[in-house]
């Protein structure tokens, strides 16, 4: 734990560097651990400044708008619509770079109007090993990865989070809901929006980590695989089946292999 120890202090340290940050929020693992670091380390001088989009559910928006209250910190909403972004429709493989390129942009410009001349976000260690092409808007940007630079990685950050206390220590990982639709499939809104309701009743029924993959009209549930037996049950497999078939799923499937992180990269050759 010493070394970990020393990962937070060298972290507190960056960010006592900057003076005044706005770190980029979504209530994730990451983005929650960062915002409670700042604060110790900066006190006032830190705002979260928090993304509202197609592709953020509610939860999440929610989740985030109750931590900022409950620590008394600032929190800006930026809107950004996705939709207008060019090329986000169609869903190419650096979908991310365009989308993250556009919403840090809108984040840089809150934060100045506002006096801060650094936004900081939670990317970690562990996101240098998967493809993740935002990072090149993040790195184009300017903006500061504090996590990465004192080399936490994922599990670190959940170690901390829990000696810390933070209600996220244990919370699934998230991502953007775009990342559920194969590359090259058109986004709409209306997808979106069924992603996100399937997976919310996923969650409801006490599944752990969670991602409801949209192959055309069929449903590829990604789950951890010792949820499987519960799943299939045939009251609650039924319970989803029709459920998921109300949003307009033809056919809703559970993926053998079990939740993957980034699964829809499998494709992309690299």
């Amino acid at each position: 734990m010493d070394e970990l120890h020393n990962k937070k202090s060298e972290l507190i340290s960056y960010l006592k560097q900057l003076e005044r940050v706005a770190v980029a929020f979504s209530a994730g693992v990451d983005s929650t651990f960062l915002l409670s670091i700042a604060r110790e380390a900066l006190g006032n001088n830190v705002i979260a400044v928090t993304g509202r989009s197609v592709s953020f559910p509610e939860r999440e928006q929610t989740e985030a708008s109750e931590f900022c209250r409950a620590l008394g910190i600032e929190q800006v909403i930026v809107k950004v619509d996705q939709m207008s972004i060019p090329g986000f429709r169609n869903n190419p493989v650096d979908r991310c770079y365009l989308c993250k390129k556009e919403l840090f942009s809108a984040f840089l410009n809150a934060a100045e109007e506002r006096g801060y001349a650094y936004v900081a976000e939670g990317s970690n260690f562990d996101d240098l090993k998967d493809y993740r092409p935002g990072l090149r808007a993040i790195k184009e940007l300017n903006i500061k990865s504090p996590l990465k630079e004192v080399g936490l990685t994922k599990k670190e950050i959940r170690l901390l989070s829990q000696e810390m206390v933070l209600p996220t220590w244990n919370k699934p990982s998230f991502a953007c809901l775009a990342t559920r639709i194969p590359y090259g499939d058109e986004i709409t809104g209306e997808k979106l929006r069924m992603i996100e309701k399937a997976e919310q009743q996923l969650s409801d029924l006490g599944f752990h980590q969670v991602r409801v993959r949209l192959h055309e009209k069929i449903a590829r549930i990604e789950i951890e695989k010792n949820e499987f037996e519960r799943l299939i049950d045939p009251e609650v497999s039924g319970s989803v089946n029709q459920y998921l078939q109300s949003l307009g799923f033809e056919y809703v499937t559970l993926d053998l292999g079990g939740y993957q992180m980034g699964s829809m990269n499998k494709s992309l050759s690299l």
